[in-house]
């Protein structure tokens, strides 16, 4: 097994955890990347966005795979460097707040950011499925 180096980490955002756990049209092309959970980053906002939908909309049980499935993965506690890099972030680029501090988790820890989200069309470091 080879060494991991920082890009080999992948923040996936809110949008991507829904889609897979909301079995949308688009789940199968998150799927690769959220089964890597060695790699795989998970903002705490991406905890709260996503469990607060999925209990919504989909039910507690949904709500409960999803956090015992991202607990697997590396959490990544909202501290004082990201939240300063997503607020120059959000004033750069007109990003919602959960959107910069999830981009900034992803810049601060140089991973690629995989969304389904348009807002974050054209910025460096994020594919968008």
């Amino acid at each position: 097994m080879t060494a991991t180096t920082a890009s080999d980490f992948v923040v996936v955002d809110s949008s991507g955890w829904i889609e897979y756990f909301g079995d949308g049209a688009k789940a199968g092309d998150f799927e690769p990347y959220l089964h890597r959970q060695d790699f795989l980053l998970v903002p705490t906002i991406v905890l709260y966005e996503v469990c607060k939908k999925l209990s919504r909309e989909r039910g507690k049980t949904i709500a409960d795979r999803f956090v015992s499935q991202a607990f697997r993965c590396v959490v990544v506690a909202l501290d004082e460097e990201i939240a300063l890099v997503a607020a120059s972030l959000s004033l750069e680029h007109r990003l919602s707040m959960a959107d910069a501090i999830i981009y900034a988790t992803a810049q601060t820890h140089a991973a690629q950011l995989v969304t389904g989200d348009s807002a974050f069309q054209g910025l460096p470091g994020v594919t968008i499925l």
